[in-house]
């Protein structure tokens, strides 16, 4: 396996927004002129179909990075749909579904390699010595274990729960990944794998870097609203999928809420329904919200909903077509899986014999 080169310079240890987002700016910089020095780790859990929040929000992301020749490792993170459920319902068919929206969207499995968490043991093997390099206080504290706690489903949580961003890290690392999309809610995990891999490094290093410290590439992306205001989700019902077809998708946006005044503006302080709209709208065409926005004027909340129906079908009509293509024939879909599977294992087996030489455990 070829090493992926380190960026040139690394960000500071503490990754504030700030600072990630100007480190961010440099990277894409980098992206352009040099996308074979890095590699990639992103990923879903199965735990439904996806929707255009996803797209807009990491999906077409993906599909650029890949386009541009960013080496990209996709998991389907399927051991970790039980860090907040008692058990994984439906996972072939989640796990399906997935690679069924990667496809259509454009993910190319020549270029990317799409792969389940359960069928790597080595990358899941990394966890022992990922555990014993973070202490129980620094699991506990971080944010999103804990926002992930005070939403979870289960009636008391799971030592997984705890391991999660440790789990997570050996996802970033186990294929040396350089570079890690997330969201800004995301940083404090990818901040842990940093840490994981330092210290890795400093205590079974000897003086070499057997992991690199991943950056953070944090996106711009949008924030849609779901069509009953609240934060759009697979488990709330108030998503429009990919797999959506045109009548559902003007069902879906027809009882979406907006508000009592006629004129439509955006105004995502004060309009959040409203301007949610306009900017789905406008992301499908390619133009601002104010754009949409102007064009609607005074015709209200029912041209608004007609204009958003037509911009998202339109949008989605060649993906659409794709999944149906692709939906046709279920044994390509586990062989894409299959050969992702065999090219993960294959780097997860080589970066496990080199954690085992670094820690000496070799018998």
């Amino acid at each position: 396996m070829n090493t992926i080169a380190e960026p040139e310079t690394l960000p500071s240890d503490s990754l504030g927004v700030s600072a990630a987002q100007a480190r961010s700016t440099e990277l894409e910089e980098l992206i352009r002129k040099d996308p074979g020095q890095f590699r990639v780790l992103t990923g879903d859990r199965p735990t439904g179909q996806l929707h255009l929040g996803h797209y807009f929000g990491t999906l077409h992301n993906r599909v650029r990075l890949q386009n541009l020749g960013v080496e990209m490792f996709v998991v389907i993170a399927d051991y970790q749909v039980l860090t907040d459920r008692d058990v994984a319902s439906n996972l072939t068919g989640y796990v399906e579904e997935l690679v069924l929206d990667y496809l259509a969207i454009g993910v190319d499995p020549a270029r990317s390699t799409i792969f389940t968490h359960s069928a790597v043991p080595a990358l899941n093997q990394l966890l022992l010595p990922f555990l014993s390099l973070v202490s129980t206080a620094e699991l506990s504290r971080n944010p999103t274990v804990k926002d992930e706690i005070a939403h979870s489903r289960q009636s008391s949580v799971s030592g997984l729960m705890f391991t999660y961003p440790a789990h997570q890290a050996a996802d970033i690392l186990f294929c040396k990944a350089n570079l890690v999309p997330v969201g800004r809610d995301q940083l404090p995990h990818l901040e842990l794998t940093r840490t994981i891999a330092r210290r890795f490094n400093d205590r079974y290093g000897a003086g070499t870097a057997v992991f690199p410290q991943p950056d953070a590439l944090l996106s711009n992306a949008p924030l849609l609203l779901g069509t009953d205001g609240t934060k759009m989700s697979k488990s709330r019902g108030n998503a429009i999928t990919l797999a959506a077809d045109a009548d559902e998708t003007a069902r879906l946006i027809k009882g979406a809420k907006t508000d009592s005044e006629r004129h439509i503006t955006y105004d995502p302080a004060t309009r959040p329904e409203v301007s949610s709209l306009l900017l789905l709208a406008a992301l499908c065409q390619g133009r601002t919200p104010e754009q949409v926005a102007a064009e609607i004027g005074a015709e209200g909340a029912a041209a608004l909903k007609r204009t958003v129906t037509e911009a998202v079908n339109e949008y989605l009509a060649p993906i659409r077509a794709r999944r149906a293509e692709y939906a046709q024939d279920r044994a390509h879909l586990r062989q894409v899986l299959r050969e992702g599977n065999e090219r993960a294992v294959a780097v997860a087996d080589v970066t496990l014999a080199e954690v085992r030489t670094a820690m000496n455990s070799h018998y």
